[in-house]
C-alpha cells in the first residue's frame, strides 16, 4: 500500500515510510521527412527494410551528413522548455552491440549536448504546480527493431527505424510520485505537439520513456537507482513506478541491497524484471565521431528558431483565464491539446462575428459547450476534435441561435444530436423541424391561462407560500409548447398571474 504523508507520496514499509525519487529520460522522435544522418524516409508503418539507405545499413565507406531540420527541431524544443541552447555541441560514438544496430555504435551526444538546462512546470490539479528540472536534451540516432515473432527459431531485423532522429530529454530526479511522473509526460507531450517537434504517439513508439526509480528514507541521500527501459504509455509508467518502488523497499527491509541495473516492465504481469546490469559512461567508450564536425550555432540561427515557436500552452492558458475570464479548469482542458485550443479559438471568433458581441462575453458559454457537449460526444464516439463531425462554423452557428433567442438551450441539445448524425447546418435543422423558440407573448399567455385554470390546487399551494410549485407551471408550459417556449418570457408572464 502507498499513502500520502502530508503532500508527499510515500511507500509504507514494515519499518516506516520511504520516499520515491524519480527521473525520466524521454526519447522523442523528431518530426522530419528524413533521418538524422541520411536522406531515407521516416514514414511510420512502411514495409520492413524499405526505408534504409546505405548509411543506415552501415555499408563500408558511407559517411553521415547532418540533417539541419533535426537540429532546428531540437533547438526549438529547448527554447520551448526555457532551456539553455549550447552554441557548440559535439556528436559522439556510443559503442555497444545489438543485432539491430548495424554500425556497432550509436551516434549520440555526451559531454556537449545541443541543449542544456531548462524547466517544465507540472499541472497537478487543484491549482497545484511543481517545477521539474531538465538536465539536457541531446540528439541521437535510433536503432533498428528486432522482430522475434516472425519465425519460431529466428529473429528478424527491420532497419526502417535505424538512423531516425531522436531527442533524448533528460529530467533531473525531481519527481516524487507516479502522478508527478504522469503529469510530467503529459505536459512534455503537450509542448512537443504544440511546437510540432514530435507527434507524441507512445503507442507507435515515437515517444517512449526510460524511468529511473530509487527509494530512500525522507531526507536521506539518494538511493541506488534502477532504470526501467522503453515504457510506452503514461499508464504503464505509473504502474512500473509503483511496482519497482515497492520491490526496492521490500528488498532493503529484508536486509538486501539494490543492484544498479536496467529492467523491463511487463504490462501483462504488471511487474518489472531484470534485463542487464546498468552500464556506466565508460562502458560505452564514448569518443567524438571522426566523420562529423562539431555543431556551431550562431545567434541568428537561435533567434529564427525562437521566432518560429507558436504560443505555448502555459501562456495560452494564462491568456484564456486573464483575458477571456475562463475558469482555470476550463482553460486547462482546452489547452491540453493544440487542436482543442485551436477549435475553441476559431469557434469563439466565429461566434463573436455572428452575434456582434465581444469574445469576452461569449467565452465561458463557448468553452462550456466545447468541453461538455462537443468533447463529451466525441469521447463517446472515440473521435478527436480533429475528426469532429461538427465544424467550427456550424458550432458557432448553433451557439448564435441560442444567443439571439431563436432556440432554447434545451432545444439546442436536440439540434446538436442531429448535427452530429447528419453534418447539417443547425439553422437548416431548426427550420426543417420547426424548432424555433416561441417568444410571442400572446401565444404563451394563452397557454399559461389554460394551465392555471386546470390546476387550481397548485395555484393555491403557490399562494400559500410554496413558491417552488412555480417550477411545475413552467414545466407544464414547456411541455405544452414542445420545449419551444422562451423560458425568460414564460417566467415574466407566469409570476404576476400566479401572484394574482
Amino acid at each position: 500500500m502507498s499513502a500520502d504523508v502530508g503532500s508527499a507520496y510515500c511507500i509504507q514499509g514494515a519499518t516506516g515510510d520511504w520516499e520515491v525519487v524519480l527521473g525520466l529520460e524521454v526519447h522523442a522522435q523528431v518530426i522530419s521527412r528524413s533521418k538524422l544522418f541520411s536522406g531515407a524516409a521516416t514514414d511510420f508503418g512502411a514495409e520492413p527494410n524499405t526505408q534504409v539507405s546505405l548509411v543506415d545499413a552501415a555499408m563500408p565507406g558511407m559517411l553521415p551528413t547532418i540533417n539541419g531540420e533535426c537540429v532546428v527541431q531540437a533547438v526549438r524544443t529547448g527554447l520551448a522548455l526555457g532551456a539553455e541552447i549550447n552554441h557548440y555541441s559535439v556528436f559522439d560514438r556510443k559503442n555497444y552491440f545489438y543485432a539491430d544496430l548495424p554500425q556497432g555504435y550509436q551516434i549520440s551526444q555526451f559531454k556537449h549536448p545541443v541543449v542544456g538546462e531548462g524547466t517544465i512546470l507540472l499541472d497537478l490539479g487543484d491549482g497545484k504546480t511543481k517545477e521539474v528540472g531538465i538536465e539536457r536534451i541531446h540528439l541521437e540516432q535510433d536503432a533498428g527493431k528486432s522482430m522475434h515473432d516472425q519465425h519460431p527459431e529466428l529473429t528478424y531485423v527491420d532497419l526502417n527505424r535505424s538512423g531516425v532522429a531522436l531527442m533524448e530529454i533528460v529530467s533531473r530526479p525531481d519527481m516524487r510520485s507516479p502522478d508527478e511522473a504522469g503529469a510530467y509526460l503529459t505536459k512534455l507531450r503537450t509542448i512537443l505537439r504544440y511546437i510540432g517537434t514530435c507527434d507524441g504517439n507512445m503507442e507507435q513508439g515515437s515517444m517512449r520513456a526510460d524511468v529511473n526509480v530509487s527509494v530512500r528514507r525522507p531526507g536521506d541521500p539518494l538511493g541506488t537507482r534502477c532504470e526501467i527501459k522503453n515504457v510506452n504509455s503514461i499508464r504503464f509508467v505509473r504502474q512500473a513506478i509503483e511496482y519497482e518502488a515497492r520491490r526496492q523497499v521490500d528488498i532493503i527491509e529484508d536486509g538486501g541491497t539494490i543492484d544498479q541495473e536496467t529492467r523491463l516492465f511487463d504490462p501483462n504481469k504488471g511487474e518489472t524484471r531484470s534485463m542487464r546490469s546498468k552500464e556506466e559512461a565508460h562502458d560505452y567508450r564514448y569518443f567524438p565521431d571522426p566523420d562529423l564536425l562539431p555543431l556551431e550555432l550562431d545567434d541568428a540561427f537561435v533567434t529564427a528558431a525562437r521566432d518560429s515557436l507558436p504560443e505555448l500552452p502555459d501562456v495560452k492558458r494564462t491568456r484564456f483565464v486573464e483575458s477571456l475570464g475562463l475558469s482555470d479548469y476550463n482553460a486547462g482542458v482546452l489547452v491540453a491539446e493544440k487542436e482543442s485550443a485551436d477549435y475553441f479559438e476559431k469557434l469563439l471568433a466565429a461566434l463573436a462575428e455572428k452575434t456582434g458581441k465581444s469574445a469576452e462575453k461569449l467565452a465561458t458559454k463557448a468553452a462550456n459547450w466545447v468541453i461538455s457537449d462537443l468533447f463529451g460526444t466525441l469521447n463517446k464516439m472515440g473521435k478527436t476534435v480533429s475528426d469532429s463531425p461538427v465544424t467550427v462554423d456550424h458550432g458557432a452557428e448553433l451557439l448564435a441561435l441560442v444567443e439571439d433567442g431563436t432556440i432554447s438551450g434545451r432545444i439546442a441539445k436536440d439540434v446538436f444530436e442531429v448535427m452530429v448524425e447528419t453534418g447539417d447546418a443547425p439553422a437548416r435543422i431548426v427550420e426543417d423541424k420547426g424548432l424555433r423558440q416561441v417568444s410571442d407573448t400572446g401565444e404563451i399567455e394563452a397557454i399559461i391561462d389554460g394551465i392555471i385554470a386546470d390546476n387550481h390546487g397548485q395555484v393555491e399551494q403557490y399562494r400559500a407560500g410554496k413558491t417552488k410549485v412555480m417550477g411545475f407551471f413552467v414545466g407544464q408550459v414547456m411541455k405544452a409548447t414542445g420545449g419551444k417556449a422562451n423560458p425568460q418570457v414564460v417566467n415574466q408572464l407566469l409570476k404576476p398571474k400566479l401572484d394574482g
